[in-house]
């Protein structure tokens, strides 16, 4: 199955997120979300439990599991957390 990989931002929309984490299931794509910081975190998991909401009607529970990446950007490196969403079908 093929991997999206999201990007999530402090900024970002957690219901646009949500939206996408929704139609990718539905697709039958695996999900991974990259985040940096307390800020994108927090929209991060805000979009997962507004995931639940949108997706709940179609049978759809989502669950994650965090982990860390190690980035390289402008020749630092950086350490990023990786959430893995897991989806349960009804």
């Amino acid at each position: 199955m093929e991997t999206v990989r999201l990007k999530v931002a402090a900024k970002s929309n957690p219901k646009s997120v949500a939206g996408a984490i929704v139609n990718y299931t539905k697709e039958q794509k695996d999900i991974e979300i990259v985040v940096m910081g307390a800020e994108a975190v927090n929209q991060c998991m805000k979009a997962i439990a507004i995931a639940n909401e949108y997706g709940s009607p179609d049978g759809f529970e989502f669950l994650c599991k965090p982990g860390f990446t190690h980035l390289e950007l402008e020749g630092d490196k950086k350490s990023a957390i990786v959430i893995k969403i897991i989806v349960n079908k009804a």
